[in-house]
């Protein structure tokens, strides 16, 4: 069961350029900041009330979002879903014969998560999240 929108991910040049609008702009709070490797990116949650907006901003250029930067120049890169179990989502959208990135879930800044590929919801990149505590 899907819960709430947890968050949507934004891609950024710089933390720290982009700080100066969500930060300190509209004042929302920097909830977790992290490197996650695996993904490539500096990753920082910030309080959007009953949700939140993730910054990302990439290690390089060769990453996954790095090239979605050199492509866009930024911008709005997914939407997340709150779950209370990321595994029986997955496995629900591969029944239904969805197309996914992830064929397992895995850990990443809200939690545990999964990426279904925009193919399945008209182009636009789809995270279910599980917030571990």
């Amino acid at each position: 069961m899907l819960f709430r929108i947890h968050h949507v991910g934004i891609v950024v040049p710089s933390l720290e350029q982009a700080y100066r609008f969500w930060r300190d702009g509209l004042g929302l709070s920097i909830e977790k900041i992290a490197i996650i490797e695996d993904q490539g990116v500096k990753a920082a949650l910030l309080n959007a009330g009953n949700s939140e907006i993730e910054l990302l901003e990439p290690l390089g250029p060769d990453t996954p979002v790095g090239r979605f930067l050199a492509r866009f120049g930024g911008g709005l890169h997914h939407l997340c879903f709150e779950t209370d179990d990321v595994a029986r989502e997955l496995e629900r959208a591969r029944s239904m014969g969805l197309p996914l990135i992830d064929t397992s879930p895995r850990h990443g800044l809200a939690g545990l998560i999964c990426f279904l590929h925009p193919k399945a919801s008209c182009g636009v990149l789809v995270e279910y999240a599980q917030t571990l505590r």
